[in-house]
């Protein structure tokens, strides 16, 4: 497993859940990886010690890489600026959990569009339902890349891109806050420039709708003040428990079990 911070843990904990232990390094620093090893080489050895691989990687595609020479089922756990689709797994079950479906709601995406891979994963998973609205939150550097209004435009799928939050928090059912990824910057004059120009307080969510939700993948940095976590419109630690729900569903799966097998056998696994 090569993850860190709450991924890192929510995989690991899903794993011990089901009766299985997990190991791993939190970075390619203290791997192979640093002296040069091939993504192909890593997973190669990996498979010959792990029943199936989490794989976070700061390269795109290093995931797809990987799962193309193991042995095992590899999941991505976030390749770059790429994807993040278990968070989106998660991200869905949350919503559901909300909704009761994923259908016919407005849905705000806050900050870090350019970069943000979870908001791009959250995105080709939508538009597969019905009655979705997209309102695009974010300054000119980091607004939504062309390739998914285009998208947008092409499948007849409603979205608006704003740059002010406070001017349609009347409309969302939804609020997805981002983080400024600072490490997606070359440049970090443009980061100081970009990386507080939204930060959520409570006194901002008396526009919004009694039912809307604030979700958020986490890590923040200070794009939600702390009073906000205590608001009954915030619900991004309930998605991080959701995280877990999800990532134990994907190992159930990639490893051909059930949780009824897992109730009834804690040493199902290891």
């Amino acid at each position: 497993t090569t993850l860190f911070r709450s991924t890192r843990l929510s995989f690991e904990a899903a794993m011990m859940n089901l009766g299985g232990k997990a190991l791993g390094f939190s970075s390619a620093d203290s791997s192979s990886a640093s002296k040069g090893e091939s993504v192909s080489d890593t997973i190669r050895v990996v498979s010959c010690f792990a029943d199936i691989c989490a794989m976070r990687h700061p390269k795109e595609g290093a995931p797809l890489v990987a799962s193309l020479a193991s042995k095992i089922p590899v999941i991505n756990a976030g390749d770059g600026g790429h994807q993040h689709p278990t968070q989106t797994l998660t991200d869905l079950q949350t919503i559901r959990s909300l909704h009761g479906d994923l259908n016919n709601f407005t849905i705000g995406l806050c900050g870090d569009l350019k970069f943000g891979r979870t908001v791009h994963s959250l995105i080709n998973a939508l538009v597969r339902y019905e009655g979705i609205k997209f309102i695009f939150i974010s300054p000119e550097e980091l607004k939504i890349p062309d390739y998914v209004t285009d998208m947008l435009r092409e499948k007849g799928i409603p979205f608006q891109e704003v740059i002010r939050l406070e001017d349609v928090m009347p409309e969302l059912d939804l609020l997805y806050m981002t983080r400024v990824q600072k490490e997606r910057f070359s440049d970090l004059m443009e980061y100081e420039r970009v990386k507080n120009v939204y930060i959520l307080k409570r006194d901002m969510l008396c526009k919004a709708k009694e039912n809307m939700k604030i979700m958020h993948p986490l890590p923040r940095v200070n794009e939600i003040a702390y009073d906000v976590d205590d608001d009954p419109h915030a619900y991004y630690i309930q998605q991080a428990q959701n995280g877990l729900y999800a990532r134990e569903a994907i190992f159930c799966h990639c490893l051909g079990i059930s949780l009824d097998d897992v109730k009834n056998d804690k040493t199902i696994i290891g």
